[in-house]
Parts: structure tokens; C-alpha cells; sequence
């Protein structure tokens, strides 16, 4: 019960200590099958998505891939939420990128910020850095680093959306 209400609290001062009107700009970045997807769409059909921005060389970035990985596919069937990826590898790492997500086997959309267009933009400064937008596309919390068992932190945010 006291996790739950922690989990609770940090939830509502995120949510007061973050613009909650916010959305993604407008941004056009490629995918990594090349496709151009403007970040202003990014939706999941009334359903909360996670943004993840993250580097290949970022060792914290990796394990909380990994973590969010593994309980995906309970976190879609609990909530139906989406996790998108946006990698912020320069260009001349940038064919790093989908080698790493094929290997993992992620099963995320990931997008690719090789000018850190859309990180500048939303003002961050460190990855792993992780934003979650309501399904309306506002963004309600926005969190940088990670330690082992953050992810947990994420779903329940999800939850009470």
C-alpha cells in the first residue's frame, strides 16, 4: 500500500511539476526503415504512449530498454500503451541503430534524431530521458536517468491514465 502511494505521489507532482499541456513539436525525423514520420502524429489512438529517447552507446539506456522489453507485451495487454523510441546517435552512428533493435528484438517504433532536433526542442539534456503523453498526446511526465526497476514507475503513471 505505502508503494502504491508513493508511486501516486511522484505521479501528481511530475504531472504539476511538468507543463501537462504540452505536446510533441513538430518535427520530421526518419524511422529506421527510412520512412519520415512527423512527431506532431505520433498517436495511439486514444491510448497513452511512452517516448523514449535513447543512445546505443548509453549504457543506462540499454538496460532500460531491455526492462521495458520484457514486460511490453503484459504492459499492451494490461493498457494497450505504445513505446516509441527516439534514438539520438549522430549520423555517422545512426546505422548502429537498427542492427541493435533487430538483435534485441524490440518490437518498439523507432524514430531517429540524428541532428537531436526533437531532444533540443523538448529541452532535455540527458538520456535515458522518458516522456509519457496521455491519449490526447499531452505530455504528463517527463523523467530523466534510470534505475533498475524504473519501468515500474512508468506502467503505473500509464495506469492512472
Amino acid at each position: 500500500m505505502r508503494k502504491v502511494l508513493v508511486t501516486l505521489m511522484v505521479t501528481v507532482m511530475a504531472c504539476i511539476a511538468f507543463n501537462a499541456s504540452a505536446q510533441l513539436p513538430s518535427i520530421n525525423l526518419k524511422d529506421i526503415n527510412g520512412n519520415t514520420v512527423n512527431t506532431a502524429t505520433i498517436n495511439n489512438n486514444g491510448k497513452p504512449f511512452i517516448v523514449s529517447f535513447f543512445a546505443t552507446w548509453c549504457k543506462p539506456c540499454m538496460r532500460e530498454l531491455r526492462s521495458i522489453a520484457e514486460v511490453y507485451p503484459d504492459w499492451q495487454d494490461e493498457t494497450g500503451v505504445k513505446v516509441v523510441l527516439v534514438s539520438i546517435d549522430e549520423a555517422q552512428n545512426s546505422n548502429k541503430v537498427k542492427p541493435l533493435v533487430d538483435a534485441e528484438g524490440w518490437e518498439f517504433e523507432v524514430l531517429l534524431d540524428v541532428n537531436s532536433e526533437l531532444y533540443t526542442a523538448m529541452g532535455l539534456q540527458m538520456v535515458p530521458h522518458v516522456i509519457i503523453c496521455d491519449g490526447n498526446g499531452n505530455v504528463v511526465y517527463s523523467h530523466s536517468g534510470y534505475t533498475d526497476g524504473g519501468e515500474e514507475q512508468l506502467i503505473e503513471i500509464v495506469r492512472t491514465l
